[in-house]
C-alpha cells in the first residue's frame, strides 16, 4: 500500500482511545520513520494514570508512553542504533532549545506539543486514517509498532527483560528521578510520600537507595502500604482511617519528633493530603508536586519527569534493578495486549499497581 506520495506505508494494529474511555482494535496504516526517527516493533509497554486520564477526553488517539520493543528499521540520520536493537522508550524533547542543549530535555521549551500535540511538531503525522491521532509522547506505544523519535529511545541490553523494564520510561522514572534529581535528598533525612503507586512506590526504592531516614508513606490501601515497608519505608499512614491526620502529625522527620521533615512528595493530587504534608515541613523543606495544580506555599513546586535525562538516568536505575536495589517486578501486573481494557480497569479500580501489556 501506498500513500499519495508514493510512500510505502506499513499496516499495524493498534488499541484507539475512544471517548467513552475504551479502547478498540484497529488496523492503522503509519509511514515509514524520518530521517531521525525509528520503526519499533513493541514488545511490551506499562499504563500509566496520564493514558486513563487522556483517553477519558479523546476519541482517535493512539495513547501509551511506556513502550519497550525492537529496532526495525532506522532513518538515514540516526547513529548509534540499528535493526534488531533493544529499546525502552521515554518522553520526547526537541534537542534544539536552550534547554535541551543544557542537558535538561525535561524542561524542552515544546514539551508540551511533542508529548500531548498527537502529532510530530511540525503538525505533520505518521499515522494514516480517517481520525486516527498518534506521536503520543513521541511513541503511542499501544500498537503492534510505533515510529518514535531518536530522542525517545535508549538502548539497552538484549538479555534484559523488556516486559519488566517497559515502565521506566516514564512513571518509574518520575518517582525515583523526584528522589535522586529534582530533590536530591540527603542520607537521613526525612521525607514523606503521598501515594502507594507506582511513581510513589518509585520514590520509596529511590529514597533506600540514597539511605534516607524517616521515609513514611500515606495512602488509603492497607496492601500497599504494606508493600512500601517491604520496598523500604520505615512507617505507614493509612489516610482513609479517622485518625489520619493525627498520625502524620506524631510521626517524627529527622532527630526528633519536633524536628520536622526535609522533603515531602505528592503523587495524589489531593489537596487535603498535600496540606497535611506540608504542615510537617520544616521551613526550610521542600515539597515536590507530580500531578500538577498548585499550592500557595513557596516549599511546593512542580516536577516533570523527575527532571531526568532518559538516556543517562535509565541505565542506572536498570543497574540498580540489576543490583537488586530496584525491584520493579514487585510492582508489574502482566496482560496480553488484546486485554488492554481490563487492564485500564485494574488500574482504575486500584486492583493492579503497574500494569504491562505484553504483544504476542
Amino acid at each position: 500500500m501506498c500513500s499519495a506520495q508514493g510512500t510505502k506505508l506499513r499496516r499495524i494494529r493498534a488499541a484507539i482511545c475512544r471517548a467513552n474511555g475504551r479502547l478498540d482494535f484497529t488496523d492503522v496504516d503509519i509511514e515509514p520513520p524520518r530521517e531521525n526517527e525509528l520503526l519499533v516493533r513493541m514488545v511490551a509497554t506499562g499504563i500509566c494514570r496520564t493514558d486513563i486520564d487522556f483517553c477519558a477526553d479523546e476519541d482517535g488517539a493512539i495513547l501509551g508512553h511506556e513502550g519497550a520493543g525492537v529496532v526495525e528499521q532506522v532513518g538515514t540520520s540516526v547513529r548509534g542504533l540499528r535493526p534488531g536493537d533493544h529499546v525502552l522508550m521515554s518522553y520526547n524533547s526537541c534537542g534544539r532549545c536552550k534547554a535541551c542543549e543544557k542537558q535538561e530535555p525535561a524542561n524542552c521549551e515544546y514539551f508540551m506539543p511533542l508529548n500531548f500535540g498527537l502529532a510530530r511538531l511540525d503538525g505533520t503525522s505518521a499515522y494514516q486514517g480517517n481520525g486516527i491521532q498518534g506521536h503520543f509522547f513521541g511513541q503511542s506505544s499501544f500498537a503492534s509498532h510505533t515510529i518514535v523519535n531518536v530522542r525517545n529511545v535508549v538502548r539497552v541490553n538484549r538479555e534484559l527483560a523488556l516486559e519488566i523494564l517497559a515502565p521506566l520510561g516514564c512513571g518509574l522514572q518520575t518517582g525515583a528521578g523526584t528522589v535522586i534529581n529534582s530533590l536530591a535528598i540527603e542520607r537521613d533525612c526525612g521525607i514523606i510520600i503521598l501515594g502507594a503507586g507506582s511513581v510513589g512506590l518509585a520514590a520509596v526504592m529511590a529514597a533506600k537507595v540514597k539511605e534516607a531516614g524517616n521515609v513514611v508513606v500515606v495512602d488509603k490501601k492497607p496492601e500497599r502500604l504494606e508493600l512500601a515497608l517491604a520496598l523500604g519505608a520505615t512507617e505507614v499512614i493509612d489516610s482513609s482511617a479517622e485518625t489520619g491526620s493525627e498520625q502524620l502529625a506524631e510521626v517524627g522527620g529527622s532527630g526528633s519528633a519536633n524536628d520536622g521533615f526535609d522533603y515531602a512528595i505528592d503523587s495524589t493530587g489531593d489537596s487535603v493530603l498535600v496540606k497535611r504534608a506540608l504542615a510537617q515541613l520544616k521551613p526550610s523543606g521542600r515539597m515536590a508536586l507530580l500531578t500538577g495544580g498548585g499550592v500557595d506555599d513557596s516549599r511546593a513546586f512542580g516536577i516533570i519527569q523527575g527532571n531526568a535525562v532518559p538516556q543517562t538516568f535509565i541505565p542506572y536505575l536498570i543497574r540498580l534493578w540489576q543490583n537488586g536495589d530496584f525491584p520493579i517486578e514487585h510492582l508489574v501486573s502482566h496482560y496480553d495486549f488484546s486485554e488492554i481494557n481490563r487492564a485500564f480497569a485494574d488500574l482504575r479500580e486500584g486492583r493492579a499497581i503497574k500494569p504491562v501489556l505484553r504483544f504476542g
